[in-house]
């Protein structure tokens, strides 16, 4: 992008008084800047919830994976930060007031596809939903119990239960039960938990 465009881009996200928003536009900005580079992002983790959910859940960063790459040479990613005004790095830097980070390749077991958003200055990319809310839960449970984690899982899945995010629930199983994972059994109680909260149907099969 041309030095103007990313300067006005910049001032925007700045001005953007609502978070969810502030956060969608600089996604759309770094994937739109990293992809004219020949490099595509994947939003992850937190944020890639925050956008998701439209808000119902608030990351306060920026957390990206590389697609079918390993590495972004260190002075490579400099450089397209810095084309960013972004402050800091090698791997967490600062841009428009937010903290970016660049974490590596995605690693993702789903076979659904990505998701993806059509932002004000460019196309992003977010990991899948399902793989998500699994991964989540795992990270609720093991190394021990978060309560962060799972909050964070039961708000993915009180959007999903609630009809506001479309999730494929069989790849939710099937990942839930890959060797990668064997997390089904807290993974179906989560689910269970929010649809008698919400008073709708549980994907699965009732727990016993």
């Amino acid at each position: 992008m041309q030095a103007d465009l990313v300067k006005a881009a910049l001032a925007d996200i700045l001005a953007d008084t609502d978070p969810t928003r502030k956060a969608a536009k600089l996604a759309s900005l770094c994937s739109e800047v990293f992809r004219q580079r020949g490099i595509d992002l994947v939003v992850v983790g937190g944020s890639a919830i925050e956008l998701l959910t439209e808000g119902a859940y608030t990351s306060g960063d920026l957390d990206f994976c590389l697609l079918n790459r390993n590495a972004v040479p260190l002075r490579e990613r400099q450089e397209l930060m810095g084309q960013l005004q972004g402050q800091g790095g090698p791997r967490s830097w600062q841009v428009a007031g937010q903290f970016v980070d660049l974490l590596g390749p995605l690693e993702s077991l789903a076979r659904t596809p990505l998701r993806k958003l059509a932002g004000p200055y460019g196309l992003v990319q977010i990991i899948q939903p399902e793989e998500l809310l699994v991964e989540r839960i795992l990270v609720s449970v093991y190394p021990q119990k978060s309560v962060p984690a799972r909050q964070c899982a039961r708000k993915l899945a009180a959007v999903a239960l609630g009809g506001a995010l479309g999730l494929d629930w069989n790849e939710v199983e099937r990942l839930a039960r890959l060797p990668e994972y064997r997390i089904f059994p807290e993974c179906q109680k989560v689910i269970e938990e929010i649809a008698n909260e919400l008073k709708v149907k549980t994907p699965f099969h009732p727990h016993p």
